[in-house]
This record gives C-alpha cells, sequence and structure tokens, in this order.
C-alpha cells in the first residue's frame, strides 16, 4: 500500500495517483487508487468514473462491489472518497484494502493534520509529490518530516510539471526523485508522460516495501493549521489541549493565529485590540473557510465577560486569546480561577485553545501559572536572516504534557508579505 502525499495543494498528487495506477497496471500489477480525501475529493473526477460506490462499501460490503474500473486500462481500479456525511472507520476499510491481492495507492489530502496523517500510518512506503517551487519544495520537507515521525518509510519524490535537472531537487528533500512528469494538456493519455509514469513504476517495483505494523495514531487530533507544527505533533493537538503561545511583539505571530481560526469554529478573545481591529487583520492574512467569533473583552469586566463567553463554547471548537497579558497581570487567585475555569471548559468540550502570550519588558506576574496550567507551550522566535535574504520564524515546543518531554525546534514558513493593520504591545513592553 503506498501513499500518494504531499502538504501543497495543486502539486499534481491525484493526477500522479492515476497515472501510476495505469502504469502499475500495465506493468502486469492490478492496482487499485482509492480518493483517501473526503473533504475536497477528486480522484473520481480526473479518473472519469462515478461518485458512488465510495470507500464506505468497502467497510459495509465486499471490495470489489466498490472498485470502479480505469477506462482504458486493464488491470487497474478506483475507488471514491467517501462522502462528508458518512461514518466510516477509515483505518478498517484500508486495513481490508491491504488484505487484498492488489497494488492501493491512497491519494492522500493537501496539509498535514489528521485527514492526512490516519493513511499515512497505515501504509507501507509514500510517495511524495511536489513541482519545482520554493513552496512546494517546502510542502514536500513537511510530508517528508511527517512520513518519518509516523515511521512511515519514504520512497522517492515525483516532480511534476518538470522536465530537466533533479539532483538539485533530491539533494535538497533529501529523498530520491524517482522520476519528473513532464507538463502536457493531456498528462494521463499523452506518450511523453506515460514513459515517466511508467519510468516511476519501474523504480517502484525494483523497492521492496515490507508489511508494517500500523501505527497507533489518534485521529482526533486537531490540525492548527500551520504544517510545520502539525507536523512536528503528528497531526496536530489532542482534543482538549490548552497552549500558551509565547512570542515576542514583532515577531508577526498573528499569522498563526489567524491559520489557525482557518481550521474549525473559532471564539477570539481581544483584550487589547478593537474587534474591527482583529476582524481586519483576519481577514487580510487568513485563507481558510471559516469564519470566527470575534469579541472584546477588556476593562475591568474582562474576566467575567471572557468567562461568560467561554462557557458557551461549542463541542470541538477553537478558543484563541490575544494576549493573555491582560489577563496575567493582577490578583493571582482570581487570575487562576479563571485559568482553572477555561482548562475546564476547553477540556469538557474536547476543543483546542491558544493562549497568545506576548513577551518583552516586564513578564505579566502570572505568566508562570500560565505555562504550568497549559498542555503544550509553543515558542515563536523570529531572526533575520542576514543582508537581503529576509526574516526566518522558528517554532520551538519546550513542553507537551501528554506526549515526550519536548520537540525539536523547526522552521516556520509565514506569508508576511501581505499589508495588514497590526496593534502592538505598548512601546515600553517590546523586547529592548
Amino acid at each position: 500500500m503506498i501513499a500518494i502525499a504531499g502538504s501543497k495543494g495543486g502539486c499534481g498528487k491525484t493526477t500522479v495517483t492515476v497515472g501510476l495506477a495505469r502504469a502499475f497496471a500495465r506493468a502486469g500489477d492490478p492496482t487499485v487508487a482509492v480518493d483517501a480525501d473526503r473533504q475536497l475529493p477528486n480522484l473520481h473526477a480526473v479518473a472519469n468514473v462515478d461518485r458512488t460506490p465510495t470507500l464506505a462499501t468497502v467497510e459495509a460490503d465486499a471490495v470489489g462491489a466498490a472498485v470502479q474500473p480505469l477506462s482504458g486500462t486493464t488491470g487497474a481500479g478506483v475507488i471514491a472518497a467517501p462522502d462528508t456525511t458518512d461514518r466510516i472507520d477509515l483505518e478498517t476499510a484500508l486495513d481490508r484494502l491491504g488484505n487484498e491481492d492488489v497494488r492501493i495507492l491512497l491519494d492522500c489530502p493537501s496539509g498535514c493534520g489528521p485527514d492526512v496523517t490516519d493513511p499515512l500510518a497505515v501504509a507501507d512506503a509514500v510517495v511524495v509529490v511536489t513541482t519545482d517551487t520554493d513552496r512546494a519544495r517546502r510542502g514536500a520537507r513537511t510530508t517528508i518530516e511527517l512520513a518519518r515521525r509516523l515511521e512511515v518509510p519514504v520512497a522517492g519524490a515525483v516532480v511534476t510539471k518538470h522536465g530537466g535537472e533533479t539532483e538539485t531537487i533530491g539533494s535538497e528533500l533529501g529523498i530520491p526523485v524517482l522520476g519528473t512528469i513532464p507538463e502536457h494538456d493531456a498528462p494521463l493519455s499523452a506518450d511523453a508522460t506515460e514513459r515517466a509514469f511508467d519510468h516511476v513504476v519501474d523504480r517502484l517495483r525494483r523497492e521492496s516495501f515490507p508489511d508494517r505494523a500500523r501505527a497507533a495514531t489518534d485521529s482526533n487530533r486537531l490540525s492548527t493549521g500551520i504544517c510545520a507544527l502539525d507536523g512536528a505533533l503528528g497531526g496536530g493537538f489532542r482534543p482538549g489541549s490548552v497552549v500558551a503561545l509565547t512570542a515576542d511583539p514583532a515577531s508577526q505571530s498573528e499569522h498563526l493565529l489567524a491559520a489557525l481560526t482557518g481550521t474549525r469554529g473559532t471564539l477570539y478573545l481581544t483584550a487589547a485590540r478593537s474587534r474591527r481591529s482583529v476582524e481586519r487583520t483576519l481577514e487580510s492574512t487568513r485563507e481558510g473557510a471559516v469564519t470566527p467569533t470575534v469579541r472584546r473583552v477588556g476593562g475591568d469586566a474582562r474576566f467575567e465577560d471572557a468567562t461568560e463567553l467561554i462557557d458557551k463554547l461549542p463541542e470541538g471548537a477553537n478558543l484563541v486569546i490575544d494576549s493573555m497579558n491582560a489577563f496575567e497581570r493582577g490578583d493571582r487567585e482570581r487570575y487562576l480561577e479563571f485559568l482553572s475555569g477555561l482548562v475546564d471548559r476547553v477540556t469538557e468540550t474536547d476543543g483546542l485553545a491558544v493562549c497568545h502570550c506576548l513577551e518583552g519588558g516586564s513578564t505579566p506576574t502570572n505568566r508562570s501559572v500560565t505555562t504550568h496550567l497549559a498542555d503544550v507551550v509553543v515558542s515563536l522566535r523570529t531572526y533575520s536572516a542576514g543582508v537581503g535574504t529576509g526574516i526566518e520564524h522558528t517554532l520551538s515546543i519546550p513542553k507537551v504534557r501528554t506526549e515526550r518531554a519536548a520537540v525539536e525546534t523547526v522552521a516556520l514558513e509565514l506569508d508576511t508579505d501581505r499589508d495588514y493593520e497590526r496593534e502592538r504591545e505598548p512601546s515600553s513592553a517590546r523586547r529592548r
């Protein structure tokens, strides 16, 4: 069972999945391509088959009932992704497929959250798909890191829309390049692209990928929307986690908060900025399709107002408090009661809370209370990479209560080219 993966959308994973299925069949290996992306499924469209039956049929019936033949090829088939409303045990369905005497190719979703870790975790190897762009290669490295954390062998990379030299790409990714797929208007039927897919299959057939014991994964992990962070945590945070995000006011950490609001319903409490200012910032930086609820909580009633809103958090929602500094200053007992109630509510709802803790200047009196009660502490650091080379961002995770003691530092890509309004802490609170 081979996973076809890549965290960057639009790199050609689905086309590669279908092209490899056809090529394996031409080589005499019966193959089934399976759409493992239930949020944005398109394998059926690329393969030109019906939307049903789906992978849900595999769980409830015989495997053969779910397979549709790939036209123009003998020995290759397709299984469409389950509908978003289907209740399906993905691991059970994929395990059934793994027992069949055919090759299975899993067309994985983009990104690196739980939707990706589930199919990756049951695969015997992964093929990473990328284009030859800086952003795509960064996404490929994230996929490689996630696969290695799940202990899935990385067979190599397939570079799409490319027909040139690959030594540099392979060196940068640290894995072999299995082949390149030239850009073509008909990538699944042109002679040049068929030869390219045949070459990749020839490389893969010479490799031996022993059946792996299925890796234990938590399919309920909550994605942060930041691939580097999700990859470091095996797909995201555990439900019910409270995270302290520490960052310098000038670090552009609002990009991380914006990414989080795009993953699921979010209550965004702003203690320092106006509601409209936060909404403008989110509109200019976020890419998700979910609109957060932004509320201003400030002044003497900030604890009571915030608690009232937090008590209404729905199941599985995000909570962002930006920033915690306004709460951390003041009476310790009052703050401890507030934070303990927050922890209890996030645990009850299996949600995810991110407390934005700005650093620099004097440390708030109760910062140690925040980092002690938080399940995870994530530290964002921003560095100048040198004259003419721009800014670099790194994340370190010094505390993960339920897992390893710490996670190594990971590089972080932030799209900081956009213009946005940002109100920072007073100058006296900034790092000198």
